[in-house]
């Protein structure tokens, strides 16, 4: 669990690097919900609440883009380097290899 705990704040750290307000609200969000249940008992409910934590730190790490109003029209994202992927290009006919 707490290894799960600490994972989840450096992803949060990563992901809203250099947003001191989305930093702020993941880290009061994250520790709200372990506070909310770290009496929690049955080891059913347990690894339930683990397989959520470990779900949203592979959606927040592998999902979510920073942007920042750079004009009152315009938005310029910073993705971050493992967001970033080769796109194969489509081919409406297969070449043979």
């Amino acid at each position: 669990v707490l290894k799960l705990f600490k994972l989840l704040h450096r992803t949060r750290q990563e992901v809203f690097k250099n947003d001191t307000r989305a930093l702020e609200a993941a880290r009061q969000k994250i520790n709200e919900e372990f506070k909310n249940n770290q009496d929690e008992t049955s080891e059913e409910k347990i690894n339930e609440l683990l397989k959520i934590a470990s779900d949203v730190e592979v959606i927040l790490r592998t999902s979510v883009i920073q942007a920042v109003h750079t004009d009152s029209d315009k938005i310029l994202l910073i993705p971050r380097k493992d967001l970033l992927q080769n796109n194969t290009p489509y081919f409406d006919k297969p070449t043979k290899k």
